[in-house]
């Protein structure tokens, strides 16, 4: 069985709901903001957004929706703060508590993915320290949700850096490893890459699974755009290998091919053009799509079979 699910935000929740009245995981705000209201106003809006990463799951689940990529944003500079140090940590805790308990009870399978200022392979000693913080702080979070500490709810990132070397840089990212937290280290995964430059499924196995044991997500699109010599089939069976519980995987389509030439061909796409190819795998798929839950029901209803 190959379940599919999409990243972060549902438009779907929001169809013919006004605008004051709509659902949103990732309220935010400048930095300058922050400065003035301090966390008073980042407690609030980190409460707003738990408050409806909550509706958002009944809303998945309702649709049968069981693969689902949290929000990086729903705590607003987070490594500015320690969360109990927010004014709502009460609230805010029982509102993780009651994500997590809807997530176990219904075997959703959940994720984070980290945005591309967490690179635990940098040069540079401040990002890294920003960077552990950061995905510590992801971890404890799913702690506080009361999710067991697998890669069943993974963190995922690029490895972000191939300098000086990508050899020096992969192996400084496995060394910078051992910082993190053991939660985090439980659930960490990295990811290909969609540039030659960067990393492929093949350099990954060998530069970081080999090494400290992490898991490989395959992404369908950047495999495309960098193959580095593998089909898609052997990539996936490699990656695959690499997890000992169900893996997961990305599956989205180019922009470019179907939408819009004059995109770069690893943008994504609004919707989904080609059917996922498990290759008689069971795997768990995000759709990374512009259109979200819209277009991961309608990827369903086109290429799945019921």
């Amino acid at each position: 069985m190959v379940r599919f699910g999409y990243c972060c935000i549902s438009l779907g929740i929001n169809e013919g709901v006004r605008k004051a009245q709509q659902v949103s995981v990732n309220r935010g705000m400048v930095k300058r903001t922050f400065d003035s209201k301090g966390l008073p106003y980042a407690s609030q809006l980190a409460l707003s957004n738990l408050r409806d990463t909550l509706r958002v799951i009944d809303w998945n689940i309702s649709r049968g929706i069981m693969v689902y990529r949290f929000s990086s944003d729903s705590m607003p500079w987070m490594t500015h703060y320690r969360i109990e140090d927010l004014p709502d940590y009460p609230a805010i805790a029982m509102t993780l508590r009651s994500i997590g308990d809807r997530v176990l009870t219904s075997g959703m399978r959940v994720s984070f993915h980290p945005g591309p200022y967490c690179v635990l392979a940098s040069e540079n000693p401040s990002v890294v320290d920003k960077t552990v913080d950061e995905l510590d702080k992801h971890a404890h979070l799913m702690d506080m949700m009361g999710l067991p500490a697998t890669h069943m709810y993974p963190i995922n990132i690029h490895i972000g850096s191939t300098k000086p070397t990508r050899d020096i840089a992969a192996a400084r990212f496995c060394e910078n490893f051992w910082r993190l937290g053991e939660s985090c280290r439980a659930r960490l995964t990295v990811e290909n890459d969609d540039a030659p430059g960067q990393y492929s499924v093949l350099m990954l196995r060998s530069m970081v699974h080999d090494r400290i044991k992490v898991p490989i997500v395959a992404d369908t699109l950047h495999h495309a755009c960098f193959p580095d010599g593998q089909t898609w089939a052997e990539a996936l069976f490699m990656a695959a290998s690499t997890w000992t519980v169900r893996p997961v995987t990305h599956h989205s389509s180019s922009r470019k091919i179907h939408e819009d030439p004059a995109s770069r061909p690893e943008a994504h796409a609004d919707y989904l053009y080609e059917a996922f190819d498990h290759c008689g795998l069971e795997v768990d798929v995000e759709l990374e799509c512009k259109q979200k839950d819209l277009a991961a029901l309608r990827y369903v209803s086109e290429f799945v079979r019921p």
